[in-house]
């Protein structure tokens, strides 16, 4: 690849696949447009192959290579050398485990240019909740809770589903919610609801999705300075940043490496939060 790689002649006026079947073209389209990107959906393409929320489909993979796996059958079945693919993961935050998050990741693979760049956001922006109800009320209270009927709601006898498990999708008015309930309370004596996490049916989802495929533009538009090549991000980030007090060194981050993945030209750039100095709060020495 040579030095006059740019943005523009890399994706203007090429079509993507996206891998989805669940509307998430309604905010990855337009963001990915910025870039001269055209998005297409495949029909009747099965995302749930690659697992589903509701665990009747284990995924195949972790969370980045089942994206991978899903990009790389859209490209497969359309012929075109470039796709976006996305994966959500619901469950504690890494850095407060008491609180619930979604980390969403957009992946852009270019098979033309052995590219693969990845954009990430995560949020504690969810409603990702679940609940066993034995009666109508209880089954309106929690729907209450989670946003409903803008954000819509799984039925199901229990929490692990059997593979004959009768599983109710996509529930979004009150009706088809009490009849669902009502048909399991008498069947089961108990209904299992969740929030349906496809995108679709979860605006707050959606906007992860959003602020992920955000970034994905971001690192886009982040290209090396040696060959030009997009994707130009962050690889790592060195601890280090010295106390304001004492200037030891503290565990907060003093530099940040970034690194090419076509022609592996790597640099450094200092204070990547833009603050020279640690609170002393943050310091071994001065908050033991």
């Amino acid at each position: 690849m040579s030095h006059t790689v740019t943005i523009q002649n890399l994706f203007h006026s090429r079509t993507g696949v996206l891998a989805t079947m669940h509307q998430k073209e309604q905010v990855i389209r337009p963001i990915l447009a910025q870039v001269g990107l055209q998005i297409v959906v495949p029909p009747e393409f099965n995302t749930d192959e690659f697992g589903t929320f509701t665990r009747d489909v284990k995924r195949p993979a972790d969370q980045l290579n089942t994206a991978r796996l899903k990009a790389q059958k859209a490209m497969d079945l359309t012929g075109l050398t470039l796709a976006v693919a996305s994966e959500g993961s619901f469950g504690p935050h890494p850095s407060i485990p008491f609180v619930a998050c979604d980390r969403e990741i957009v992946m852009l693979i270019d098979r033309m240019h052995d590219l693969e760049i990845v954009g990430q956001a995560l949020s504690t922006e969810t409603n990702h909740r679940s609940q066993m109800v034995t009666t109508l009320k209880a089954a309106l209270t929690f729907a209450e809770k989670i946003g409903f009927p803008t954000h819509g709601l799984v039925a199901m006898p229990e929490a692990q589903p059997s593979p004959d498990s009768p599983i109710v999708k996509g529930i979004t008015n009150e009706t088809q919610l009490l009849e669902t309930v009502d048909r399991l309370l008498k069947q089961y004596g108990q209904a299992h609801l969740e929030t349906d996490m496809r995108a679709m049916y979860n605006p707050t989802r959606m906007n992860v999705i959003a602020q992920a495929t955000d970034d994905l533009l971001h690192k886009l538009q982040q290209c090396c300075p040696q060959c030009g090549v997009p994707g130009f991000t962050v690889i790592e980030h060195k601890a280090g940043l010295p106390c304001a007090l004492c200037r030891s060194p503290t565990e907060l981050a003093l530099m940040a490496v970034y690194r090419c993945q076509k022609c592996d030209f790597s640099s450094v750039s200092y204070f990547p939060n833009g603050q020279e100095f640690a609170d002393p709060a943050q310091c071994l020495y001065c908050n033991p």
